[in-house]
């Protein structure tokens, strides 16, 4: 049974022998940018949205990620997320991001007494 570790390593394999292992970040940002500007033309090609995620996660191993750390990892994100405060989404606008309330984060002082 094929599993998001599995699919990942056969990923980051295929992406070192065909990219080099070199970190890539502007290469990997532009790449994604573009992508982007596709998702603006075709919002509603989903292979588009999975080509920013398979880009995502080439930055994630890039930089110090492995297979087995991306499930945690998004797992802990969710979390954090999860727990945060956010406004009401029913007063944003759909064409602007919406963020999470930042005056109830800790301060690296709170965060170290933690």
């Amino acid at each position: 049974m094929e599993t998001i570790q599995t699919y990942y390593e056969r990923q980051i394999e295929w992406s070192r022998e065909t990219f080099g292992p070199a970190l890539r970040t502007k290469g990997v940002l532009d790449h994604i940018r573009k992508e982007l500007g596709e998702i603006e033309q075709e919002p509603h090609d989903l292979s588009e949205w999975v080509d920013v995620v398979i880009l995502a996660m080439d930055g994630f191993w890039r930089h110090g990620g492995n297979a087995a750390d991306l499930l945690p990892a998004l797992l802990a994100k969710q979390q954090k997320n999860m727990a945060r405060t956010w406004p009401d989404w029913r007063s944003m606008s759909e064409d602007r991001a919406i963020e999470h309330d930042r005056s109830k984060d800790a301060s690296p002082e709170q965060g170290a007494e933690e």
